[in-house]
């Protein structure tokens, strides 16, 4: 479980570049590019082709579509977060809205990859 953590971590922070991070939510070949380069890590966690298929296909359809952001909207809608501070006429404060979505972001990563890489007995 460790492992995986940190093949998530090298693959999503150390190996991805600005370009990467800026453009995979608004194109598909910056995204694909990001996703090649985080499934490296993973190689030395599993030759499994289709293990590593189904990490890499679940961490483009994420990332491309920003789903955590999705999935932070609809938390929002169901349980709205209230009596945070208004700034610049939000409820919340902007850089909670981007911490949040980054903490959905990388558990929803974390989540499927420890459901793929959970050995079948």
């Amino acid at each position: 479980m460790y492992y995986q953590l940190l093949a998530h971590l090298v693959g999503d922070y150390v190996l991805q570049s600005e370009w990467m991070a800026v453009n995979k939510s608004k194109r598909s070949f910056p995204a694909l590019v990001h996703v090649l380069f985080y499934t490296i890590p993973f190689c030395l966690l599993t030759t499994d082709a289709k293990q590593l298929f189904l990490i890499a296909g679940t961490h483009f359809l994420i990332d491309r579509f920003s789903l955590a952001k999705h999935v932070c909207a609809l938390r929002n809608h169901l349980c709205p977060i209230k009596g945070w501070p208004t700034v610049n006429g939000t409820e919340r404060p902007a850089w909670l809205d981007f911490w949040l979505t980054v903490i959905v972001d990388n558990t929803i990563h974390l989540v499927i990859n420890a459901i793929i890489l959970a050995p079948m007995n």
